[in-house]
């Protein structure tokens, strides 16, 4: 399957070591398991890419395709980088990038940040209304594409990382789900990197050299919860390693009988039979 002699544009020149064939082969497994395991792929549909310029939008761009490559993703992919006005933004990378790698792309620039510029509160971060006017954005190209799904890059440590921030900060237990329909019930949201962790991401982009483009809005504000959690993540899994696999495994392991909410499991109807036994 992983055979460096036949391969999609995006794995051309890629390093010939055992270190990187483990690397591409752990990657395409752990994103073949995540579109398994929450049922992804619907036969015939168009899915719509998301391309920022970072580690992790160039991973699932390429693993993505080396699946639908070898046969394996029966859906069309058509990768989306949404250009928001940001000043300084290296508007041709992207797409000379998907030009040379043959890969079908929509470029669309929506000037949200001068949106988000103006309407955040001094001091306040720019993620929540930056990521909604995106989001927006994404729905409509993708309506207009006749796509059935939004594909995004978020990985493993993503997801770690907002449930520990709904947790500390929001009260809650919730995450980044890896399937979810949007509220008119007319798109999915998918995020086939569930089970990659960052660290891959960050390896496997490194290696094939490609263009990276850093996100220097929210990327560049101080104090912001998510970089809290994350050196907390961080340091955790330097205490214990391989702690945030662990945890990642807990959210696939939930037992409502275990935890204190009664819209999940009727406590209230939990009783005993005639021997003692307990039985919902």
């Amino acid at each position: 399957m992983l055979d460096q002699t036949d391969i999609h544009p995006l794995f051309a020149g890629a390093p010939d070591t055992v270190e990187f064939k483990k690397l591409r082969k752990r990657l395409v497994r752990d994103t073949r398991e995540a579109i398994d395991r929450y049922g992804m792929i619907e036969p015939g549909a168009r899915w719509l890419v998301c391309l920022s310029g970072g580690k992790d939008s160039y991973t699932l761009l390429a693993i993505l395709h080396e699946l639908k490559w070898r046969g394996l993703l029966p859906v069309d992919l058509l990768a989306c980088n949404l250009d928001q006005g940001q000043p300084g933004f290296p508007a041709t990378v992207l797409p000379e990038f998907l030009e040379r790698m043959g890969v079908p792309h929509r470029i669309e620039y929506r000037d949200t940040y001068s949106i988000v510029m103006d309407k955040t509160p001094k001091g306040r971060t720019m993620c929540t209304m930056c990521s909604r006017l995106r989001r927006a954005n994404l729905y409509r190209v993708a309506r207009e594409e006749g796509c059935s799904a939004i594909v995004l890059g978020h990985h493993r440590d993503d997801i770690l990382e907002t449930f520990f921030m709904n947790l500390f900060h929001g009260g809650k237990l919730a995450t980044m789900p890896p399937k979810l329909l949007n509220d008119e019930g007319d798109l999915l949201l998918y995020r086939p990197l569930a089970h990659v962790a960052e660290a891959d991401c960050d390896a496997f982009a490194r290696a094939m050299d490609y263009p990276i483009i850093p996100c220097d809005l929210c990327g560049s504000q101080d104090g912001l919860q998510r970089q809290q959690v994350k050196r907390l993540l961080d340091d955790w899994e330097s205490r214990t390693p391989g702690r945030r696999g662990k945890m990642f495994s807990a959210l696939m392991n939930a037992r409502p009988s275990h935890l204190l909410d009664p819209a999940l499991f009727d406590f209230a109807g939990l009783t005993r039979d005639h021997d003692g036994a307990e039985f919902p």
